[in-house]
């Protein structure tokens, strides 16, 4: 098989994976650091299971990690340039519905590009 045929399957995989907006709003809010499964629930107002459910998808694809701490499940994203990628996308969101519905998608942008806070811990 041609390897653009593979890295062509791959790719849509990936862009499967990330077709959710549950998903996408999940690597954004990790843009900033580990967080935990309630702590995400509760910033993007959804319920805990199906947080869990979307952080297993994306763990599974190796897009994020996890970190156990007693019963406590922490997460970060493997690749943290993966939310700036998002980002990057916006601009072709934006061609499509700069008419309609800029505002919102300047908004998003303006929130997720927003420089992550400087993490108190020593690596």
């Amino acid at each position: 098989m041609p390897s653009r045929l593979i890295v062509s399957k791959e790719l849509a995989e990936l862009l499967k994976l990330l077709a959710h907006a549950d998903r996408l709003r999940l690597i954004e809010e990790l843009r900033t650091g580990e967080m935990d499964v309630t702590g995400l629930a509760e910033t993007l107002d959804l319920p805990t299971t199906r947080v869990s459910q979307h952080l297993a998808q994306l763990r599974a694809q190796r897009l994020v990690e996890e970190r156990r701490d007693g019963r406590n499940h922490f997460y970060r994203l493997s690749h943290p340039q993966l939310a700036a990628w998002i980002v990057e996308a916006l601009q072709f969101v934006d061609i499509r519905t700069r008419l309609e519905d800029a505002d919102h998608i300047d908004a998003a942008r303006a929130l997720w590009s927003t420089p992550a806070p400087a993490s108190s811990e020593s690596d």
